[in-house]
Formats: C-alpha cells, sequence, structure tokens
C-alpha cells in the first residue's frame, strides 16, 4: 500500500516535489562544480569590489595549503572569527576543501564568552578579523590555539575606499580605527593567499564528515556546540532550491546582511547561493547606509533577512525615493513576520516575502511558506521536502494532538543533526524516539500550515495557567504607545509566576500610558495580563535582532521596579 501523502502536500508550490535525492555530494563538490561552470561571473561582491568564482576557487585552493602548512588536517577544527567579507568566504571553503571542520563564532564576542566553546573544540587554528585579535590572544594558555590568522578587512575594497581610508583626515583615520588595527605576532592573511594551491590529489571531505560547528545557549545559557555534517548542509541547500523553482542558475543575487556566523546566514546565504553560482553582496553589518549602497550598485533578486532589516529598507527606500523593483524573492526568519510588512514590501518591491522557521541543529530551515501567492503572514508554513513533522502532546509526546491545538513541534530529516557535542544527557533530552524537539509550541491546521505560539521554556505558569508571552506581546504591541515589549514570567509567591512586561515606548512619550492594562483586557483573560511594566530604553538582542527574554527577566529581577 503507498504511503499517505501528508496533509501539507496539498499547500506546496508549483513544481516543488515532496521528495529529494540528496545523493553524497558535499560542499566543496558544489563550490567545485559552480568554478568549472562560471568561472568568469561575479561571486562576491564587498563594497563594491568584486571577485569572480575562478579567483574564489583560486584563493581557496591556496588559503587549503596554506592552512595545511599550519598543520590542519581531515577532522580537525578551525575557527572563524569575521564580519561578512570575502576572506569569510574564502576561509569557510578552504577549512573544508582540507576535509576540517568550520567553527563559528561571534567576532564581537568577549573572552569570557568565547572562553567555554574554545575550550570544547580545541582549535589550534583561529582565522580572525585583525581588531578582535586580542580577544583571542587572551585566551592562550587556558584553549587551543597556537596560531592566529589576521585578516585586514580594508585590503578587500575598492581602490579608491581604500585611498580614502589614508587621507590625513580625521573622519578617515576613525574610518580606518573601526574596520583594522595592527595585529602583532599574529600571521597576516596574505602569507595564506600567496601559498601555492594545494595539491589536487590530497584527501577530499565526504558527506558524513562534520562540516560546521556553531554553538546554541538556547534558553539554558550554556552553549551547546552542534555539529552539522556536509550531508545535513546539502541536503537543507537542496531543499532551500527545491522551494524556490523560479531560483535561476548563473544569474541571481543574494544580498548577505545576515552573520554568516549564525546558521541562516550561512546556510540561506553563502551555501544556497554558491550552489547556484549566484553573486554574493557582503555587508559586514547591516548599517542602512550601506544596504542603500548596494541596492543602488546592482537590485538583488534575494534577500535574506530579518523582519527588522525588510522594515528599515523599504523605509529607508522610500525616503529616499530609490526603486526596490526586482527583488524577487525575501526569506523571513529568526521572528514573526507582521502581516502589514508583508504588504509594504512586495508592493515595494513587486515580489515575494515570506516566513520561514528553522533551528541551529536542522541546519536550519525545516519549514517555509511557499513562494507563491498562497504564503499566509502570520504562519511559518509547511514542512519542506523529506521533513516530517508531528504536533505532540507535552506530557506525552507519543500522542499527536488535534490539528488546531497546541503541541510541541517534533521534527526528522535529512537536514537533522546527530546531537550535540560531547553532550549525551543533551542530546537524550533533545530527541525523542528519533524525533528532535524543537521546544516550540505551535498549532497546526488542516492544509498543514504551522504556527508558532511559543517556546516551552518560555512559557509562564501562573495561577495553574500558561501564558504565551509572544500573545500577550502582539495585544500590548498593538497600543499606539508602545514601540516594542517583551513579557516574561518572575517567580512569585506559592512556586507559580508573575507576568510582567518590559515595554519601550514610543519616541516622545515619558510615562506609561494610563490605558495599558485596560487594553491588554480587552483581548486577554484577566490572567494573562502582565500584573507589572517595567519601562525600558531597550530591549536586549542577540545577532539576528531577535529579543533574548532571558535576559529582560534577569535585567527586571535584578531591578525589582516596575508598577
Amino acid at each position: 500500500m503507498a504511503a499517505q501523502e501528508p496533509v501539507w502536500a496539498s499547500s506546496y508550490g508549483p513544481g516543488v516535489p515532496l521528495h529529494l535525492d540528496h545523493g553524497d555530494t558535499t560542499l566543496i563538490d558544489q563550490l567545485e562544480a559552480t568554478v568549472a561552470r562560471w568561472p568568469d561571473r561575479r561571486a562576491l561582491d564587498f563594497l563594491g569590489a568584486g571577485t569572480t568564482w575562478g579567483e574564489v576557487g583560486e584563493r581557496v585552493d591556496r588559503v587549503s595549503e596554506g592552512l595545511r602548512r599550519l598543520g590542519v588536517g581531515a577532522g580537525d577544527n578551525v575557527a572563524l572569527l569575521m564580519p561578512n567579507c570575502p576572506q569569510h568566504v574564502i576561509a569557510f571553503f578552504a577549512v573544508l576543501r582540507l576535509g576540517a571542520t568550520v567553527v563559528e563564532h561571534n567576532p564581537l564576542y568577549t573572552a569570557g564568552e568565547l572562553r567555554h566553546p574554545f575550550v570544547d573544540h580545541a582549535a589550534r587554528v583561529a582565522i580572525v578579523w585583525d581588531k578582535v585579535v586580542p580577544v583571542i590572544e587572551e585566551l592562550r594558555g587556558t584553549s587551543s590555539v597556537e596560531h592566529v590568522v589576521a585578516v585586514d578587512l580594508t585590503s578587500e575594497l575598492p581602490l579608491l575606499k581604500r585611498l580614502a581610508l589614508r587621507l590625513p583626515l580625521a573622519k578617515a583615520r576613525a574610518a580606518r580605527e573601526q574596520l583594522t588595527s595592527p595585529a602583532p605576532g599574529a600571521i597576516p592573511w596574505r602569507d595564506l593567499l600567496t601559498s601555492p594551491p594545494l595539491d589536487a590529489s590530497h584527501h577530499r571531505p565526504e558527506a558524513d564528515d562534520v562540516a560546521l560547528l556553531l554553538y546554541t545557549s538556547g534558553t539554558t545559557g550554556v552553549p551547546k556546540g552542534v555539529p552539522l555534517r556536509h550531508r545535513n548542509l546539502v541536503a537543507n541547500v537542496e531543499q532551500g532550491r527545491a522551494w524556490v523553482p523560479g531560483l535561476d542558475e548563473g544569474r541571481e543575487t543574494f544580498l548577505l546582511a545576515l552573520p554568516l556566523f549564525h546558521a541562516y546566514g550561512v546556510t540561506v546565504g553563502i551555501l544556497v547561493g554558491t550552489s547556484l553560482g549566484a553573486t554574493l553582496v557582503l555587508l559586514p553589518k547591516p548599517e542602512i547606509g550601506l544596504l542603500m549602497e548596494a541596492i543602488e550598485r546592482q537590485i538583488p533578486t534575494f534577500v535574506p533577512a530579518v523582519p527588522p532589516l525588510y522594515e528599515r529598507l523599504v523605509t529607508e527606500a522610500e525616503r529616499r525615493g530609490l526603486s526596490l523593483q526586482g527583488i524577487r524573492y525575501g526569506l523571513s526568519g529568526a521572528m514573526p513576520l507582521p502581516a502589514e510588512l508583508v504588504e509594504r514590501w512586495e508592493a515595494a518591491t513587486g515580489g515575494l516575502l515570506v516566513e520561514g522557521y528553522g533551528l541551529t541543529e536542522t541546519s536550519p530551515v525545516i519549514v517555509g511558506n511557499p513562494m507563491t501567492t498562497e504564503r499566509r503572514p502570520g504562519s511559518i508554513g509547511v514542512p519542506f521536502p523529506d521533513v516530517d513533522v508531528r504536533v505532540a502532546d507535552v506530557e506525552d509526546l507519543d500522542r499527536e494532538v488535534p490539528l488546531g491545538d497546541r503541541g510541541e513541534l517534533i521534527v526528522r530529516g535529512p537536514q537533522v543533526f546527530d546531537g550535540y557535542r560531547g553532550m549525551p544527557d543533551e542530546t537524550a533530552a533533545a530527541f525523542h524516539d528519533g524525533w528532535f524537539r524543537t521546544g516550540d509550541i505551535v498549532t497546526m491546521d488542516e492544509r498543514g500550515f504551522l504556527t508558532v505560539v511559543d517556546r516551552i521554556k518560555e512559557v509562564i505558569i501562573t495561577g495553574g495557567f500558561n501564558v504565551y508571552p509572544s500573545e500577550v506581546e502582539a495585544v500590548l504591541r498593538s497600543h499606539d504607545g508602545v514601540l516594542d515589549v517583551a513579557v516574561v514570567g518572575l517567580p512569585s509567591a506559592g512556586g507559580s509566576e508573575e507576568v510582567v512586561a518590559a515595554v519601550v515606548l514610543v519616541d516622545g512619550l515619558e510615562r506609561l500610558p494610563e490605558d495599558l492594562g485596560a487594553h491588554a483586557r480587552e483581548s486577554l483573560a484577566a490572567y494573562k495580563v502582565p500584573r507589572r511594566f517595567v519601562v525600558v530604553e531597550e530591549l536586549p538582542l542577540n545577532a539576528m535582532g531577535k529579543v533574548v527574554r532571558r535576559e529582560v527577566a534577569k535585567t527586571l529581577s535584578q531591578s525589582g521596579s516596575g508598577r
């Protein structure tokens, strides 16, 4: 008997298959295929300076040999700490070519934040932005680092911009100091770049080798290493490409403002773009001026981003009178995508903007809205090809809840990782009978569309009732006086929790609106309405611009303030 199709099969866009043949391809195989097919096509654009795919291939070969001479071999870990830049992309693939593993880190982290991961992965070589070399030097003695390679971002700038940075002017000096600084004792990147090419017969990676190691703390605050194999990442690349059949090989331009040290930026940015032979427009930081300059140079065709970035782009383009027409696709993640923003973006671009969903542990994308006019703002979409999902009873994961009811999203698929690095207990807790537990509470409708309600670990239990912070936040944000808000649970008497809201007021408003509580009570049951409102200047955000609720809770617990 043929297997029954899942309920979401009818919700796929035209031409999107339910199943794919992933084979044993590696990320290096995909890179080399692109280099061979489009050697003269612009691969990287860095603030206007271009690098072709042929040049990328040559530089990867040379840097691979340079790393080999530093002792890097198959199975070794190499740490990368850089903004988005050409050296980042070259280093990424050079490490993989040796059969080694890339370990991505936020270049703005402190030595204290990096110490545990560096002890865990034991990388002997770190390739870093020259401005953060002193941070890595602090780790010597408590980590395995032997060689630090310093990357000067200015070396990849267009000639005129490099010359402008050398002018004897205060503005030029300040700009130069933002981008680069001396790194005595470190190995200059150019030493790797001027190495001879790696011998073509050198050991190649295999599909089951670990390609990428990322660290995620989730809601626990304890960094956990997430190893992703070539097989996992290639599967997600192929799923992503199949999801958007309109993407043309050798003709796309990706605008990459998302950090490449994040799973989303790596896969949807570098890896999908490389497999397509796209031009990757790399921005060292998501500043609106840099974004506008990039769009004025060449209109991108695909923009993976987060809602605040889309908002800033369309607002600034309107202010400048700059057309965004020609941006065909946008894939949003990390946080809810408002329907009104979708309308503004699609009107401004003539393209589509849809929401997707994933986690570091799933390479990262597992669910997406169809890239058609059938997309549903407010929903994260339906499962990707070859992804199975269940909405399980939190108290009994073997039982699926009825359609429309809340439950934990559990998944399995070719992009799902095997388990946390060296953490068997955490791995066992993360899986149930072969299904990965996302930790997210969702609902599913009759066509398979999923909607995230909240994180299990962030659900507030007050008086025996569950309160979902996202629901309360959505109501409070609809008040004219509220710019942003984060709702958390703080311990109260009797082992229960108190619902507390940290509120950012709109510009010009100095006091909390008197009717905010009444506004909440119009839409929420009494037990969901915050007992306290605390005015804050800003909310703590992670690198993707998502509010970190645990930091909000920590701050409010320490302050004890509020109405």
